[in-house]
């Protein structure tokens, strides 16, 4: 989350006389982030979060609307778009699709505990189960297609070692990355600041608007090279095989997606060192940006590709964790 648009407290709380959640009473812009504005939003009737979409195509917006809508109804813990007085979720503040959303309570963890690796494996799987059956969908709209037109469009602000590195590495995946995974809507940004903990009890899943229809262990791998992150762009064996595991327990692994695990994983590296490239080459102006650093997810993706597969926390997901490890729901303890 950013603030890429400044909001004055008498705009907003002239906008607020659209819903029915009371009157402003104060409000804070999050700098966290890279993609919309964002901000946390007193008012008298409790706790918000209001965000002003920069960059997300207006077309898209119903699909993420409805995606947390349908979540939130089902018991997965992300953010309730809240209604206005017509009924509708989406709005226009300063000449942006604005939306309010509820504030969760709980807060990220830098460096998560054992068991909030396992909360957040059982919780993605939960997640994936729940879209299945959500009316709306679209495309990823950070997949393999996306991949390819950002990186012709850096390519010659690269050195040639980067730019040689890209390229190879997309040509691999175009050549190998197998199709016939299970597919479904992903989240496809579950980094650690994206999900709240109160303890080690799952309180909330943040940042829907990278979703989109992928292959299932895709969102994994995201969730893997930041979660389970080591030393020298590799994994820890131990935090994935309980990530996976707790994930495993509620949607079972097909032999198809043990055996794309590696290239997953490299793709999801791929994914991330680009943006964050984009980010850092071709930065957007902006009152509060956050950029993050392009090296790490090169480093990710190095390991990754020296790797031969086997050091990527992959051991047999059955047992792995003892069962009362895993929360036998990951917010419900």
């Amino acid at each position: 989350m950013s603030v890429f648009t400044e909001l004055s407290a008498s705009v907003v709380s002239a906008w607020l006389e659209n819903h029915s959640i009371g009157t402003l009473r104060n409000l804070t812009g999050i700098a966290e982030g890279v993609q919309n504005s964002n901000f946390y939003l007193g008012t008298t009737s409790g706790d918000y979060v209001l965000t002003l979409f920069e960059q997300v195509p207006h077309a898209q917006l119903p699909f993420y609307t409805q995606l947390l809508v349908h979540l939130a109804a089902r018991g997965i813990p992300c953010p309730a778009p809240v209604a206005d007085r017509r009924g509708g979720h989406l709005g226009e503040l300063a000449g942006r699709p604005a939306l309010v959303v509820s504030r969760l309570a709980g807060a990220s963890e830098a460096v998560p505990s054992a068991r909030q690796c396992a909360a957040v494996g059982a919780a993605l799987a939960e997640l994936h189960l729940a879209a299945q059956s959500c009316p709306l969908g679209q495309p990823h709209p950070r997949g393999p297609e996306w991949c390819a037109a950002v990186a012709a469009q850096l390519a010659p602000r690269l050195s040639p070692g980067t730019a040689a590195l890209l390229a190879d590495e997309l040509q691999q995946q175009r050549a190998f990355r197998p199709g016939g995974l299970p597919r479904g809507i992903i989240h496809a940004d579950l980094f650690r600041d994206n999900v709240l903990f109160v303890g080690d009890r799952l309180s909330g899943l943040l940042d829907f608007y990278f979703a989109g229809v992928d292959d299932l262990l895709f969102d994994l791998a995201v969730v893997a090279n930041d979660w389970c992150a080591a030393a020298g762009g590799g994994i820890d064996a131990d935090r994935c095989q309980l990530l996976l595991t707790a994930y495993h327990r509620r949607r079972p692994l097909t032999a198809g997606e043990r055996a794309a695990w590696p290239l997953l994983l490299r793709a999801a590296a791929l994914r991330f060192w680009l943006s964050r490239l984009q980010d850092r080459l071709l930065p957007r102006s902006g009152e509060v940006v956050t950029q993050r650093d392009p090296a790490v997810y090169e480093e990710i993706l190095l390991a990754h590709r020296a790797s031969d597969g086997r050091r990527q926390g992959w051991a047999p997901v059955s047992d792995g964790l003892p069962a009362d490890e895993v929360p036998r729901a990951a917010w419900h303890e």
